[in-house]
């Protein structure tokens, strides 16, 4: 295949939630890697190239190690097991924790708030695009608040190392502000975000950086 070589390539969409969260562990990694950018607003998610190596039609897909990979999160556990990331914690309870945060967003409100669906909402009557996303992006995030620890010395969503929860944090903060949500209503998961959002890795994963 085209992209069997010695760097990784990276199927994405600037603004794609998911994609945002690949590009950050790839950051924190230091792993090089080409991306080729599919328009979502035009449809190229649905076209033929983009379905053979992504079923679902969906971005992103990573080619890497020889083999393809998709959905964000399975994505990011294959590069926390094959490069010792360190993103879930040793003991099982630790992990638990740190997936059900992560779940938290990529599950719950992240699936909802999907522009394919919003759209849909929409087109159904009886809603905005902004009311939908604010209504759902606020309840998803209080619950989100509640989840979070209470240790004011806690430096990440799970104590003093970054995690996937961390790294599925910021694209959804993004897009709450994105959104007009009101964050200081999530005092906890705010700062906790802005400070993330300050690590070099994060800032080049930004979508105003990578927009294309």
């Amino acid at each position: 295949m085209e992209w069997k070589m010695s760097h990784a390539v990276l199927f994405d969409y600037w603004r794609s939630s998911a994609s945002y969260r690949v590009r950050i562990g790839l950051n924190l990694l230091g792993l090089a890697y080409e991306s080729r950018p599919i328009d979502l607003l035009s449809g190229a998610q649905r076209s033929e190239e983009n379905l053979a190596r992504n079923p679902q039609g969906l971005v992103p897909t990573l080619a890497i190690d020889e083999v393809e990979l998709t959905q964000s999160l399975a994505i990011l556990e294959y590069l926390n097991e094959t490069r010792s990331a360190g993103w879930l914690p040793a003991d099982p309870v630790g992990r638990a924790r740190v997936r059900a945060l992560s779940y938290a967003i990529a599950m719950e409100i992240h699936p909802v708030c999907n522009l394919r669906v919003a759209r849909h909402a929409v087109s159904l009557g009886g809603t905005t695009i902004e009311d939908w996303m604010k209504h759902f992006i606020s309840d998803g995030l209080a619950g989100f608040e509640g989840m979070l620890g209470d240790d004011p010395d806690d430096l990440y969503c799970h104590g003093d190392s970054l995690t996937l929860a961390d790294i599925c944090l910021v694209p959804q903060t993004y897009n709450a502000r994105r959104w007009g949500v009101e964050m200081e209503r999530f005092p906890k998961t705010d700062a906790l975000s802005s400070r993330l959002e300050d690590i070099p890795a994060f800032i080049a994963a930004h979508p105003d950086r990578v927009e294309s």
